[in-house]
């Protein structure tokens, strides 16, 4: 059975689905001495999540620089606390690497905040917001991509918390690893359904349903003359009612009785007879 996806996907209907969370190990890099063990790691993985978290601004003229990366493999999230090592020569050499592809999504942001932090040439990455029009989806958000391909809710209850507290609280670290490692989820599920077109797109438009199936040329040709002849019958049905329409204004028109102007001294009437006027153009009187 092919897997049904949706062009936009209800935003209601995320609520009530199971949440997706980060089954794996998580590590959390505090130092600069042991960002290249961590780096070397990863970067013997065949493909890999990544995100970032920024402290979140609640003063007018606050701003704040990238303070977490997290990078996942299937399995394992190592999460580099920026606020802490700042962008070491390891954390570059990962950032330049050309070889293990690297799966975000809206990663030009995320490329612009790390770029504040030090200057480097970006590596292999791939931002998922590039791959889902070949899909027919139209939503580029990662909650509503992930309820859409798996039927699960990613929480944000976490997306504004302080990510430069001194110690990270366990639901900012799961937040942050489920962020990066249901990257990788969707790329490779996305990778399937393009390659082998095992799905059913629903186009979701204005309240209504209706599965995405291309018209054929002799229905398209039909379409279209059906639909110039039902154009030309209302123009012929609409027409004679505009002329009697407007004789019945220049009736209205000839018949209306002339107010006379203000006179001086009385403050006010002027606008109201305007007023009375507009009234009679709305009744046609």
């Amino acid at each position: 059975m092919k897997k049904i996806i949706y062009n936009k996907f209800d935003k209601r209907e995320i609520a009530s689905l199971p949440r997706a969370v980060f089954p794996g190990k998580i590590v959390v890099v505090t130092k600069p001495a042991d960002a290249a063990s961590a780096v070397d790691a990863l970067l013997a993985s065949e493909i890999l999540g990544v995100d970032t978290e920024t402290r979140p601004a609640f003063r007018k003229g606050a701003r704040y620089k990238v303070a977490l990366l997290q990078v996942s493999t299937h399995d394992t999230c190592y999460l580099f606390r920026l606020n802490k090592t700042g962008l070491t020569p390891d954390i570059k050499r990962f950032l330049e690497d050309t070889t293990v592809p690297k799966i975000g999504i809206s990663w030009h942001d995320d490329l612009l905040g790390l770029h504040k932090l030090a200057d480097f040439k970006p590596g292999l990455f791939i931002d998922l917001q590039n791959m889902v029009g070949k899909l027919g989806i139209e939503d580029l958000s990662l909650q509503k991509l992930y309820a859409n391909i798996f039927h699960q809710k990613i929480s944000k209850a976490q997306r504004l918390s302080n990510w430069e507290a001194p110690v990270l609280r366990e639901p900012q670290l799961l937040y942050a690893a489920t962020d990066a490692w249901t990257c990788i989820n969707l790329y490779e599920e996305m990778e399937r359904l393009i390659s082998t077109g095992d799905y059913t797109l629903v186009v979701r438009e204005d309240d209504s349903t209706a599965v995405s199936t291309p018209p054929a040329a002799g229905d398209q040709q039909k379409s279209d003359g059906d639909e110039k002849s039902t154009v030309a019958n209302a123009r012929k049905k609409t027409s004679p009612a505009k002329k009697k329409k407007s004789g019945g204004v220049k009736a209205a028109q000839k018949n209306r009785k002339k107010v006379k102007p203000a006179k001086k001294g009385f403050r006010g009437l002027g606008s109201l007879i305007r007023k009375i006027k507009q009234k009679m153009d709305k009744y046609g009187i």
